[in-house]
């Protein structure tokens, strides 16, 4: 049982008890009715909410009071910052594809020109590229415990 002496110490220096009151009953503020105007708005343009609907639950925000008054304009609809998982990711050619097509050329071409000019080393030069390339490809690739290879 608190004595006389612990009530004065808590009424001078502030340590009342309030009462707890239920998160439902809690008061809102302005910056949380317009958190709720903005998700409705979010949702009407996506289309989950008509015009009329919208109105009437944009009202009924703007009238809120508590937490129990927001809770339902938005039970029906599901979250925004649920992140949308969109199209699945394209795969695309990547660099070491489009090098080994520009290599096939080469090679192709260092073939078809050997007959006409023997003296252009086209096929020494690919192979030459191709080495310089995959020495990078190397060098560029880390191990998988995080150095390099020599």
């Amino acid at each position: 049982m608190p004595t006389p002496n612990d009530q004065a110490r808590a009424f001078w220096y502030g340590e009342r008890r309030r009462p707890t009151v239920p998160s439902s009953q809690l008061r809102v503020s302005d910056a949380e009715r317009n958190e709720i105007a903005d998700a409705l708005s979010h949702h009407y343009a996506d289309g989950r909410l008509d015009e009329a609907e919208f109105n009437e639950r944009l009202g009924r925000a703007m009238a809120a009071k508590t937490r129990a008054d927001l809770d339902p304009l938005l039970a029906d609809l599901p979250r925004l910052d649920e992140p949308d998982p969109g199209p699945p990711p394209r795969r695309t050619a990547g660099l070491g594809r489009v090098l080994m097509l520009a290599l096939f050329v080469l090679f192709a071409l260092s073939a078809a020109t050997a007959f006409v000019r023997p003296h252009v080393p086209w096929l020494l030069i690919g192979l030459v590229v191709l080495v310089v390339a995959r020495r990078r490809h190397y060098h560029r690739s880390p191990s998988p415990a995080g150095r390099r290879f020599p």
